[in-house]
């Protein structure tokens, strides 16, 4: 399970370093692509992104959502090997769509990381904990019952 967030810088060739606690876990490879609802991209580890095609390719191709999430996923999903240093290439389309620049936030998110220009990112806190704050009303039954 990832966690956490930790900033780290893009070189200007385009690679990051992998936070070293979770280098092991990336071996096998891993896929980038970018996020749906956020500014950000998002980084599996090659066994979950082998789970995520799975169900990806149970999705419709008649269905207009369905194909048009394939596509933005599919079609802008990049393999990323580690080097011995212990980083990877984010490719210039997929920097481009997140507006990265050097200060990135390596995000853990369960099973995957999103990796987030690091200003953009501490505005989408900041966003998060005001919309959160302002509106109780319209929690989901998954968060009504979540105690922490």
């Amino acid at each position: 399970m990832f966690s956490g967030a930790t900033s780290v810088s893009l070189d200007s060739k385009g690679r990051l370093a992998i936070p070293t606690r979770y280098r092991e876990r990336m071996l096998e490879g891993m896929v980038c692509t970018i996020g749906l609802h956020d500014p950000c991209l998002m980084l599996y580890p090659m066994e979950e992104w082998v789970l995520i095609e799975q169900k990806l390719a149970k999705l419709s191709t008649m269905n207009e959502v369905e194909r048009r999430i394939v596509r933005l996923l599919l079609g802008h999903a990049s393999e990323c090997v580690m080097d011995n240093s212990g980083r990877i290439l984010i490719v210039n389309s997929l920097r481009q769509y997140a507006q990265l620049d050097k200060n990135i936030m390596f995000v853990g998110q369960s099973n995957k990381f999103e990796i987030w220009d690091e200003a953009r990112w501490h505005q989408q806190i900041e966003d998060d904990i005001a919309i959160i704050s302002n509106d109780f009303t319209n929690l989901s039954e998954n968060l009504k019952n979540l105690t922490i």
